[in-house]
């Protein structure tokens, strides 16, 4: 057995030597490992080296500070478990077969980028979130949270189905599980694949107990679009995911006194029940006193909207600030093992995420805040190149980049492509000058209507469709915040016309059945 584990090895670095040209005999006896650090619903605006308004993200930032930061990085799909299948697949949703969360289960049995990392002679892992309904597949190890898992003592399953509930806060644990796997389990004669995916920073956001009480005395800087009436954008106007009439009091913001029900009051009690007495006594002598205050005089209209929204993004803030820490244990882990100058380590997030713009909470639109996402990455030995990388990514490309790195060939039915020559510093000029963006969860939660798009580098193209025929256009150097619509305005007819094509050409190079008659000629 030991010697067709050296013989995998092996067979990784000759293609790789090829690739990057490595001369050291040492280099060349080591294979680059990944490090795949995902979370859930954390955007941009809320880590400090895109955007130092409201938090400081320390630990996030010396990914970015020792690498590279991309600042045109796309979602195919503003949707957890559909993102994470463009992610393990390479291919958009339409292809990987997992379009939405509603009535999706992952096809394991389909190519993945895991199992092709096995093949060429990885070792693989996944510890956190799954989202995904199947079992995973192409994992030599996996230990995942069931669903949506929990925040307080949560649940993991472990490969044999086993069951089990960790005591503990799930960001520590998630990383805990992961340091313990680069420590202890993992085979050393192997390089590796680990994908760390956490429960953070996704709703209910709530804390760790020990920052329960940071960021209450901050006052965080309200959106300028916060009461955007959506005129001219009806899908817009008809979503169900705004702060004032839709976030629920209870759930989100945490403002429950014994005998308060709402909708979800039930759900948010079995959340923090997890908790064990000790636990629950510190949280309840935080939130019960704010709660029965409000209650005492409960602020209406827009006062009740900035209530809520400054409840929202303290406890967001602090669900970020655990996240940051555990960022830098694993940092921290990697320098102190030896194993960081050997590994690429990439941080992003499934999709970006509302921190009250346009009113809103949660993503799924393909407006910037939500089809935008970070992703930084500290680059391993061999590569030089830091600062900004401001060509345009998406996460069908990170499949490709990993199979690329390990020396393996990248199936020419993988629709993303490699950012290893972005990560040498190049700049090839046939790189994609737009991004295809499509969109399917309707009805269904928070009621964000079916469309598809292209995002090109200074206008943007949506098409809502299914129990709605609207276009919408918009200039994002203009009107950055996407508040006018000008498609049919009148001066804009050829670059309605030259984005309509480039939509129907995306959607033909991706082969999606679902698209729109293309009207002009060439």
């Amino acid at each position: 057995m030991r010697k067709q584990t050296n013989l995998a090895v092996c067979s990784v670095l000759g293609p790789m030597a090829a690739v990057f040209g490595i001369q050291s005999a040492a280099a060349q006896q080591k294979p680059y490992n990944i490090v795949y650090i995902m979370t859930d619903d954390h955007t941009a605006q809320m880590m400090s080296c895109y955007d130092r308004t409201h938090v400081e993200t320390p630990n996030l930032d010396r990914i970015a500070q020792d690498g590279v930061r991309f600042t045109n990085s796309f979602v195919a799909n503003s949707l957890s478990g559909p993102s994470r299948a463009c992610m393990l697949t390479g291919k958009h949703s339409h292809k990987n077969g997992f379009t939405n969360n509603e009535h999706g289960i992952f096809d394991g049995s389909q190519q993945t980028m895991p199992k092709l990392m096995r093949q060429a002679g990885y070792q693989t892992a996944l510890i956190g979130k799954w989202h995904l309904v199947s079992t995973p597949t192409g994992f030599d190890y996996y230990e995942i949270l069931p669903a949506q898992g929990d925040y307080y003592n949560p649940t993991f399953i472990d490969m044999q189905g086993n069951h089990k509930r960790n005591e503990g806060y799930v960001t520590n644990l998630v990383t805990d599980k992961s340091i313990d796997w680069m420590q202890n389990k993992r085979d050393r004669d192997k390089p590796f694949l680990l994908l760390v995916h956490h429960k953070a920073c996704h709703r209910a956001w709530l804390p760790e107990l020990k920052y329960l009480h940071e960021y209450e005395d901050k006052e965080f800087a309200v959106p300028c679009t916060f009461n955007d009436d959506y005129e001219g954008r009806p899908a817009a106007a008809a979503q169900e995911m705004n702060i004032l009439k839709h976030m629920d009091i209870v759930y989100d913001t945490k403002m429950y006194v014994p005998g308060k029900k709402t909708p979800l009051t039930d759900t948010y009690l079995g959340m923090i029940g997890r908790m064990n007495p000790d636990e629950r006594k510190v949280y309840d002598d935080f939130y019960l006193p704010m709660s029965e205050k409000f209650y005492t005089n409960p602020p209406q209209g827009e006062e009740l909207a900035k209530y809520k929204y400054q409840r929202y993004m303290r406890d967001y803030a602090k669900v970020v600030k655990s996240l940051d820490d555990n960022v830098g244990r694993l940092l921290d882990y990697l320098r102190d093992s030896g194993l960081l100058e050997n590994t690429l380590v990439v941080y992003t997030s499934d999709q970006g995420f509302y921190m009250g713009e346009h009113g809103w909470f949660d993503k799924r639109f393909m407006y910037e805040e939500s089809l935008n996402t970070p992703l930084v990455m500290r680059l391993p030995e061999g590569f030089t190149r830091r600062g900004d990388i401001d060509e345009m990514v998406q996460n069908i490309d990170y499949a490709p980049t990993f199979l690329e790195l390990a020396g393996a060939k990248v199936p020419s039915d993988i629709q993303g492509r490699s950012l290893l020559p972005l990560l040498k510093g190049k700049h090839p000029r046939n790189w994609r000058k737009g991004v295809y963006y499509h969109y399917y969860e309707y009805p269904a939660e928070h009621m964000v209507k079916r469309h598809y798009g292209v995002r090109g580098s200074r206008y943007k193209l949506m098409h809502f469709y299914n129990d709605i025929d609207h276009w919408e256009l918009y200039d994002l150097k203009e009107d950055p915040h996407e508040m006018h619509n000008l498609y049919g305005q009148k001066g804009m007819e050829k670059v309605t016309r030259k984005m309509m094509k480039q939509l129907h050409r995306l959607q033909v190079e991706y082969d999606d059945s679902i698209r729109f008659v293309y009207p002009m000629k060439d």
